[in-house]
């Protein structure tokens, strides 16, 4: 908690001041973010770090691997679902990004079936990553990164399979997009619906 209430005080005695008309206007007239994130809850992916982005701006959603599940309509708690449809049919983003990245433990789970395998919640969650994983070839050390763009292009097709996002889609009021990104490196690949490859930007 020391560490946390470190970082706090950098921040009202450094980037609040500069930002606080920003957070003023925010609290005045809420949140308007244009853009809805998807990514990992890794600590090394930070979305509003990767982005250079102000408050305000993403409304990010965080899981194990960037996962989006299919649209299931029963008496579960459906976190990922709800926050998805709340940033498309309350706050009206016009694009969504799914984000993954580099050495995903929530990918390597997927190819490895010990790993997590007495941790409660995690299998049923990273098994919903199996259509990625039967999709890619088994070309060994080059296998998990494969599978971390192919687990990107999964969410990506599940998301046009809420009504809600696949509405907006053909109306052309909201853009679907996949990215990685490099820890070790920095880079950043955006997925080209064109060449249908993660090309570096």
């Amino acid at each position: 908690m020391a560490q946390l209430v470190a970082g706090y005080r950098s921040f009202r005695g450094g980037r609040w001041p500069r930002e606080r008309e920003r957070y003023a206007e925010l609290a005045a007239l809420g949140q308007r973010p244009r853009t809805l994130v998807i990514a990992c809850s890794d600590s090394r992916s930070d979305p509003s770090t990767i982005f250079n982005s102000r408050p305000g701006e993403l409304f990010v959603i965080r899981n194990i691997a960037a996962v989006v599940p299919p649209p299931e309509i029963d008496g579960a708690h459906h976190g990922t679902s709800a926050a998805i449809a709340f940033a498309v049919t309350v706050l009206n983003v016009s694009n969504i990004l799914v984000m993954g990245h580099a050495q995903c433990s929530g990918v390597a789970a997927a190819l490895d079936n010990t790993i997590g395998e007495n941790v409660p919640f995690l299998r049923a969650w990273i098994d919903l990553l199996s259509p990625a994983v039967e999709s890619t070839a088994d070309d060994g050390a080059g296998r998990h990164a494969s599978l971390e763009r192919a687990s990107v292009l999964l969410s990506m097709r599940r998301l046009i399979s809420f009504p809600f996002v696949a509405e907006r889609v053909r109306q052309g009021t909201l853009a679907i997009n996949g990215a990685r990104f490099g820890i070790a490196d920095g880079n950043l690949e955006i997925y080209d619906e064109t060449t249908k490859a993660f090309v570096a930007i």
